[in-house]
């Protein structure tokens, strides 16, 4: 679905749902970086970076690449902001019980940087729903990256 509204410029608002299936991953990301590309053409591949964290994340730990599961993903473009919801069908997790991927113990671990990438790449990413959905936000013309090296994601 595409709408259109008046607002201070054109707005974008999509809403998809792509197979449990990690190859899926590329080609939907692609695509949709065309939108991106106009919303946030200083921020794109953060936003990239982050939203395939988001997709590997919910298609491989939260539907278990489960075939008969599908992952949902809501994106808006507005002139000054794109935001992404990711949904999956899983059980959903606890945030507050993910170890830290940066400290000594855990730099071998494979687990918890994906969440660390979207937190240092978004301005904004909460988890809802009991960690199932994963919104994420994005302001045109702001470089999370720069402003996470001087302020690192909790």
């Amino acid at each position: 679905m595409t709408k259109a509204h008046k607002q201070r410029g054109p707005c974008i608002d999509l809403e998809r749902s792509l197979p449990s299936e990690v190859g899926s991953i590329s080609p939907f990301v692609d695509r949709l970086m065309l939108l991106i590309r106009k919303c946030v053409p200083d921020g794109e591949s953060e936003v990239e970076i982050a939203l395939r964290e988001a997709l590997a994340n919910a298609i491989i730990h939260g539907n278990h690449e489960n075939p008969r599961k599908h992952v949902h993903v809501r994106f808006r473009c507005n002139p000054d902001e794109v935001s992404i919801a990711v949904k999956d069908e899983g059980r959903g997790f606890d945030i507050n019980e993910m170890p830290d991927p940066t400290a000594p113990e855990n730099i071998g671990s494979g687990h918890g940087r994906g969440i660390y990438l979207m937190k240092a790449f978004m301005d904004e990413v909460r988890f809802d729903e009991g960690g199932v959905v994963v919104h994420m936000r994005k302001r045109a013309g702001h470089d999370t990256a720069k402003d996470s090296q001087k302020n690192p994601p909790e």
